[in-house]
């Protein structure tokens, strides 16, 4: 842990001094860029909501919200779909095209559709999260499903298991650490629809919005704040999701390489 904490640090130190070196002998224009010396008490400033204008923890539970609205959905129907293709070959056959022919299509290409059909909502926010999300967990769901070994399920079969038991019992838990790979990234292009979401002004808040109105304002301290607290946000997100996993797949520890 501590060695960790010492390449951290060390990783980061080197990153800062790179970026200010850069911004005062390259730049050296405010309205283009801003150097970590003057991000970082911008930064705790706004997080701290000492500046009027904008309220950066207001903005992180608004931003929160979209994620949850969108993220949850995609979690409920990707798993679902992905496990009744894998364990079923007619599913399978007649889902996989549709599938295929809206999955490469980029969550950003269905704002005007989402404005139109929801309006300026969190609805219309959490509409676009759902469909950045919900391939990876659909895909990596129905990927370890059809991973599963024959072994085992005949296995059961001879013991005299039903189709609903081998489901619960050997499909799903056999499936699960490529059910949390699709939870993790479906998570990271989640969070990341968030921003791309707020910037057309679902509501008032939200971490993508500010980023906008910073932009507007020609204050790219500000922006850059934003961008790093969406950066660890989205970091804490993704370790409650890893902590889960570690909790759920503590059956491989000593069987795989981690």
């Amino acid at each position: 842990m501590k060695l960790r904490i010492f390449y951290v640090s060390i990783s980061v130190s080197i990153f800062l001094i790179f970026w200010e070196t850069f911004y005062y002998f390259f730049i050296r224009d405010p309205f283009l860029l801003a150097p970590p010396s003057k991000v970082i008490p911008t930064f705790v400033k706004l997080i701290t909501l000492q500046d009027p204008s904008f309220k950066m923890p207001v903005d992180i539970v608004f931003s929160l919200y979209h994620y949850a609205l969108g993220f949850s959905s995609a979690l409920i129907i990707g798993i679902s779909l992905g496990l009744l293709m894998g364990f079923s070959r007619t599913l399978e056959n007649l889902l996989s095209p549709i599938v295929e022919l809206i999955r490469p299509i980029p969550p950003i290409a269905w704002i005007p559709i989402s404005i139109l059909l929801l309006k300026l909502t969190h609805t219309a926010a959490g509409f676009i999260i759902f469909i950045g999300s919900f391939f990876p967990i659909l895909l990596n769901t129905r990927h370890g499903v059809a991973s599963v070994e024959k072994k085992f399920v005949e296995v059961a079969l001879t013991l005299g298991a039903s189709r609903f038991e081998i489901l619960r019992k050997v499909i799903i838990p056999a499936s699960m650490p490529s059910i949390f790979t699709g939870i993790r990234v479906g998570s990271g292009v989640a969070w990341m629809c968030v921003v791309a979401a707020e910037l057309f002004g679902v509501s008032a808040y939200g971490l993508g919005y500010q980023i906008e109105i910073a932009r507007l304002y020609h204050a790219p301290e500000i922006v850059i704040s934003y961008m790093v607290c969406i950066g660890l946000v989205g970091y804490a997100l993704d370790n409650v999701y890893k902590f889960l996993a570690s909790r759920f797949l503590r059956w491989r520890r000593g069987l795989v390489v981690e």
